[in-house]
C-alpha cells in the first residue's frame, strides 16, 4: 500500500488503482460515495502525495512568501494538517489505518524531523496538547528542552568565570556566537513527550510508527524549497561540522539544491533503534553518547578548523530527563473555551490574557470588510485594538513568566493573570484613538524583577483530529533555523537554550527567564483546543484545533487565527491565510507584508491599513512574516453532519489531508 514510503513514485495506473483500493478503506461504509482517503484533490481527479503525478504538492518549487489559491477541505471524520505534504501523508495514513491522533503525531514528527530540519526534530522539543473524546478531559504535555545540571546563570555569556569572552565561534553578537556553540543546545525533550502520550493515547504499536520516517529516510527525498532555502542561508555555519557538511553540502561544498534527492541513512538507523527500543534507546546508549560528544566538541570545520565552546552537557541530563504532564491554561472566550500550553511556555496564557482583554471589545463589527479566500485586508480599528492587547499580554510575559519549577508566577499563579476582572482593569487602558507604545506589566505582591523577551524562529506545528474524535495540536522546535549547526546521527541538535536571557538581570531585579542548572526555557509555542461553550457553562465540544510556528510572534499567528474563526466566522484555510499582524512589547506593530492584501509599494505609503495605524502612533513594520498555521475545524455540513475542515498556512508548504469530501 501507498503508507510504504520506500513506493513513493506511482505511475498513473499504479495511482488509479491504489484511488480504487482506497475508497474501500476508512472509518465509514463501502458505500461512503464522494471520499478521498489522504489523496490529494486536483482538477482531473487525485494524487497520492509523493507519487509525481500533476498536481502532486510534494513536487519541490522554489520557496514562496505566499502561495495564491489554497482552499479548505473538508473530511469526514479524520484530519491531518502539518508543514509538509510528506509529514501530513505519514500522519493521514496512519489515522486511515485506525490509528490515534497521538499515533499520527509520532508518525509526522519522523518526518518532519526528516523533510524540514530546519525547524523541528529529534533533537529539539516539543508542546503536546492532547484533546480525549471520550472523557472530555485536555491533557498537555511538556517536552520542552532542559539545561545541563552544571549551567550557571552566566553558561550563555561567558565561556568560563576567568575568561569573559563569549562562547566561540564568534559571530558578531552574544546570541550568535552562543548559539553555534555547544552552549545553546539543551537536552532534547520532543521524543520524551511523544512517548509519554502514546503511553496515554497510543492505538498503534509505537514501533509501527516509524515505518514511513525509516522508509523515505533509505530511499530518499527531494529536497524541498524551504529546506533548501535554509540549506543554502546556513552553508557557512554548516561548514563547521563535518557530519554536517557532509549531509547538507555537495563535495565541493556547494549547498545542496531544491529538488535534489538526499538520503539519510544514518537518521534511519537512528529512528530503527527508538522503534525498537523506546526514547531510552535516544537518552542513553550510543545515541546519547554522541549527542554529548556533539555538545563537547571544542573544534570543527572541513575548510577551516575553528575553536567551539563545549557545552557542559553530560549522560546522566539526558538519562535523567523526563518529559511531564502539566495542567492546561484555559480560558472563556464570549461563546468558547480556549485551551493551550503552561508554563514554561508562555504562549497559552499570553493567548489567553489577549483574548480576556479582547473580550471587552465588539470585533464581530470589525472583520473585513471584503473578505476573500485568502481572509483579506483587516481593518484599522481591529489591528489597533489586537495589537494594543497583545502590548498588554507580552509585558506580563517579559517579566512574569519562565519556567514555574523555579521560578513561580506571583500572585495565585495563573489564575491571577486570567482573571477576568484583572484583563478588564488591563483592557481599560487601551486607547481607541492612540497606541500606547510600550504597555506596562502588571502589578503583583512579586519582589522587584526585570524583563527579557527575545525568541528564535526554527519551529514547526501540526493540528489532527482522530475518527474517534480526540484531538492533537503540537508545536516542535529546534529553536532557530537549523538549530545549533550541531548534527549528528541523521538529525540536528537544537539552541533551545538561546532562549533564556542571556543577562541574570537587570536594573530592575532578577530575570525570572534567566538559565540555571535543569531549568526549561520559556517559549512561546502556543498550541490550542477551542471548544464550545456548553448550556452549564462548562467546556462542551471541540471546535477548533490551531497553533503556529513562528519564535515570539507565535502568540500573534495564533491570536489572529482564533480570532478569525470565532469571531469573523473565516473557514479554516481563511484563517489560516488571513494578514498577519500584531505587536510585542514595542511600539512597532506587524502588518506581514507577504499577503497579496497588502500594498508594501512607495514604502507602504499607499496601503490605507499602514497609513491608518500610523495616524494612531504605530511604529509600523511591513516586513514578511514567515507564519505557518495549521487549522482545523469542525463544523456542521449538510448532508454529513459534523465534519472537519481544513486549512495550511500559504506561508509554508503544508497540506491538509483526511478522508476528504469531494464537493
Amino acid at each position: 500500500m501507498s503508507r510504504h514510503p520506500g513506493r513513493p513514485w506511482l505511475g498513473r495506473a499504479q495511482a488509479a488503482a491504489l484511488l480504487s483500493s482506497l475508497l474501500l478503506w476508512g472509518c465509514g461504509s463501502s458505500s461512503d460515495e464522494g471520499l478521498r482517503q489522504c489523496l490529494q484533490p486536483t482538477a482531473d481527479g487525485s494524487v497520492v502525495v509523493g507519487s509525481g503525478l500533476p498536481g502532486d504538492p510534494a513536487i519541490p518549487e522554489p520557496q514562496s512568501g505566499f502561495r495564491l489559491g489554497k482552499k479548505a477541505v473538508t473530511a469526514r471524520s479524520y484530519m491531518a494538517v502539518t508543514a509538509n505534504p510528506l509529514a501530513t501523508q505519514a500522519a493521514c495514513e496512519t489515522l486511515r489505518d485506525g490509528g490515534s491522533a497521538v499515533d499520527a503525531a509520532v508518525a509526522a514528527q519522523m518526518v518532519l524531523g526528516l523533510v524540514e530540519p530546519q525547524s523541528s526534530g529529534i533533537g529539539g522539543s516539543a508542546f503536546l496538547m492532547h484533546y480525549d473524546a471520550r472523557s472530555g478531559t485536555v491533557q498537555s504535555y511538556d517536552g520542552r528542552d532542559a539545561a545541563p545540571a552544571a549551567a550557571t546563570e552566566d553558561y550563555l555569556r561567558y565561556i568560563s568565570a576567568s575568561d569573559h569572552a563569549n562562547p566561540l565561534p564568534s559571530l558578531g553578537s552574544s546570541f550568535a556566537s552562543t548559539r553555534a556553540s555547544g552552549r545553546s543546545i539543551g537536552v532534547p525533550g520532543a521524543l520524551r513527550a511523544l512517548e509519554l502520550a502514546h503511553q496515554d493515547y497510543g492505538a498503534k504499536p509505537w514501533a509501527s510508527l516509524f515505518d514511513f520516517g525509516i522508509r523515505l529516510a533509505t530511499n530518499g527525498f527531494a529536497i524541498s524549497g524551504r529546506m533548501s532555502a535554509a540549506i543554502a542561508g546556513a552553508r557557512d555555519d554548516l561548514l563547521r561540522d563535518p557530519d554536517a557538511t557532509a549531509y547538507f553540502l555537495n563535495p565541493d561544498y556547494s549547498p545542496k539544491a531544491l529538488g535534489a534527492t538526499i538520503k539519510n541513512p544514518a537518521y534511519a538507523g537512528t529512528l530503527q533503534a527508538i522503534a525498537q527500543g523506546g526514547a531510552n534507546a535516544f537518552y542513553t546508549g550510543s545515541i546519547a553518547q554522541a549527542i554529548v560528544d556533539k555538545v563537547k566538541a571544542t573544534s570543527g570545520g572541513v575548510t577551516t578548523t575553528v575553536a567551539i565552546t563545549p557545552g557542559l552537557m553530560e549522560l546522566g541530563d539526558l538519562a535523567g530527563y523526563r518529559a511531564l504532564r502539566r495542567p492546561p491554561v484555559c480560558i472563556t472566550y464570549r461563546a468558547n473555551w480556549i485551551c493551550g500550553m503552561g508554563p514554561p511556555s508562555s504562549g497559552g496564557i499570553a493567548v489567553a490574557q489577549t483574548l480576556g482583554i479582547l473580550e471587552n471589545f465588539d470585533l464581530a463589527s470589525l472583520a473585513p470588510p471584503q473578505a476573500n479566500g485568502d481572509g483579506g485586508r483587516p481593518t484599522v480599528m481591529a489591528v489597533h485594538l489586537i495589537s494594543e492587547a497583545e502590548r498588554l499580554a507580552y509585558a506580563d510575559r517579559n517579566k512574569y513568566v519562565a519556567d514555574t519549577d523555579f521560578v513561580p508566577l506571583p500572585g495565585a499563579g495563573v489564575p491571577s493573570f486570567l482573571d477576568k476582572n484583572y484583563l478588564r482593569r488591563r483592557a481599560q487602558l487601551i486607547s481607541t484613538t492612540q497606541s500606547m507604545g510600550t504597555a506596562p506589566a502588571g502589578e503583583f505582591a512579586a519582589p522587584p524583577m526585570g524583563s527579557s523577551a527575545g525568541e528564535g524562529n526554527g519551529t514547526s506545528h501540526l493540528s489532527i483530529v482522530d475518527r474517534y474524535g480526540n484531538a492533537v495540536s503540537m508545536t516542535t522546535t529546534v529553536e532557530s533555523s537549523l538549530g545549533s549547526f550541531h548534527f549528528t546521527r541523521g538529525f540536528v541538535l537544537n539552541n533551545q537554550l538561546t532562549d533564556f536571557s542571556f543577562e541574570p538581570s537587570d536594573a530592575a531585579g532578577p530575570i525570572a527567564n534567566r538559565i540555571q542548572g535543569g531549568k526549561r526555557p520559556r517559549s512561546s509555542m502556543a498550541p490550542t483546543l477551542a471548544f464550545h461553550r456548553a448550556a452549564d457553562g462548562g467546556r462542551g465540544d471541540l471546535r477548533m484545533v490551531t497553533g503556529s510556528p513562528g519564535g515570539s510572534t507565535i502568540i500573534q499567528f495564533v491570536v489572529k487565527t482564533l480570532v478569525s474563526a470565532l469571531d469573523w466566522g473565516f473557514d479554516a484555510q481563511q484563517a489560516a491565510g488571513m494578514v498577519n499582524f500584531g505587536a510585542g512589547n514595542s511600539p512597532t506593530t506587524g502588518v506581514g507584508g507577504e499577503h497579496p492584501a497588502i500594498d508594501v509599494s512607495n514604502s507602504g505609503l499607499n496601503d490605507p491599513l499602514l497609513a491608518g495605524l500610523r495616524g494612531m502612533g504605530h511604529t509600523v513594520s511591513f516586513a514578511a512574516q514567515s507564519s505557518g498555521a495549521s487549522v482545523v475545524l469542525r463544523k456542521d455540513r449538510a448532508p454529513y453532519g459534523k465534519v472537519l475542515e481544513g486549512g495550511a498556512d500559504p506561508r509554508r508548504e503544508g497540506l491538509a489531508l483526511g478522508d476528504l469530501i469531494v464537493p
